[in-house]
């Protein structure tokens, strides 16, 4: 008997039942289990035996909710498709944050726009200071269908992908004393106007009212914090600190060169203001 053909065998085995567990697992989660609608009450409907949240922008208000628990590191993730038809001046997000005076937060943030291409604006706040904005053009249309978000946040490196393909890595790089979100931060979603800055000053047609997105795949992949010692979430028995998730890897390093070099249409440390960020400097 080929002893190689069984090893073989049993390695698709092992791998075909993993991949089973996961799906299990994303299907199964309510949104109840991490989740809670924060605002917007009756702008939010629960659909699909609770596995899906839709939240509605119109004249009266916009909807978002948040997750349950705070953390302090995490591969979190999220399956969205944001409003169809003439979007221009929504706003719909999936975002980190903590709760202080100079909080830190991790936004993915997507621009309504009348039609493809579409923005998704990304940004960070460490000790109460943005500004440090990234902007793609999606190579797809977020309107169509659902599309897998995650942000990756450990003491070595943030980083965004969209259908997994890392788009932005921000480093901890302590040596050129860059700053890095330490706060335990909660997980937020939500739709909301925000028209001017969101839609190059253009005017939102509400005759497009009501606008919808809707979220998906509500189990999380993060450390609980109980208190302020954020140390216990760098430790390695969380898989998201091993040592593959310190760095992108070959593959994942062309895939961002990529979405760099083909959709990057704004980088803050290309722009007048990068003198204040140590992390432009080469």
């Amino acid at each position: 008997m080929d002893h190689s053909c069984l090893s073989g065998s049993f390695a698709f085995i092992v791998l075909l039942v993993t991949s089973l567990r996961i799906s299990c697992r994303a299907d199964t989660t309510s949104f109840s289990d991490n989740y809670h609608v924060t605002w917007g009450h009756d702008h939010a409907l629960l659909l699909n035996q609770d596995r899906e949240i839709q939240l509605t922008l119109d004249q009266k208000s916009g909807a978002g909710f948040e997750s349950k628990m705070r953390y302090g590191s995490g591969l979190f993730h999220i399956r969205m498709k944001i409003p169809d038809k003439n979007s221009t001046g929504v706003l719909t997000s999936f975002y980190l944050a903590s709760r202080s005076s100079h909080h830190d937060e991790i936004d993915l943030e997507f621009l309504g726009n009348n039609g493809p291409p579409y923005k998704l604006h990304t940004n960070l706040y460490i000790n109460g200071q943005g500004g440090r904005e990234q902007q793609i053009l999606l190579w797809f249309d977020p309107t169509k269908d659902f599309h897998s978000y995650k942000i990756l946040w450990n003491e070595h490196q943030i980083v965004f992908f969209v259908d997994n393909v890392p788009i932005r890595v921000y480093r901890n790089n302590i040596r050129k004393k860059v700053s890095f979100p330490s706060q335990p931060m909660h997980i937020f979603a939500s739709i909301w106007h925000a028209e001017g800055w969101a839609s190059d000053g253009r005017k939102t047609d509400w005759h497009q009212a009501p606008f919808h997105a809707h979220y998906q795949d509500f189990h999380v992949d993060g450390c609980v914090l109980q208190d302020h010692n954020i140390r216990e979430c760098h430790s390695p028995k969380f898989w998201w600190n091993a040592e593959k998730y310190r760095k992108l890897n070959p593959d994942q390093e062309r895939e961002y060169r990529n979405v760099r070099k083909m959709h990057l249409v704004y980088d803050y440390c290309s722009s007048k203001s990068s003198s204040h960020y140590p992390e432009c400097h080469k």
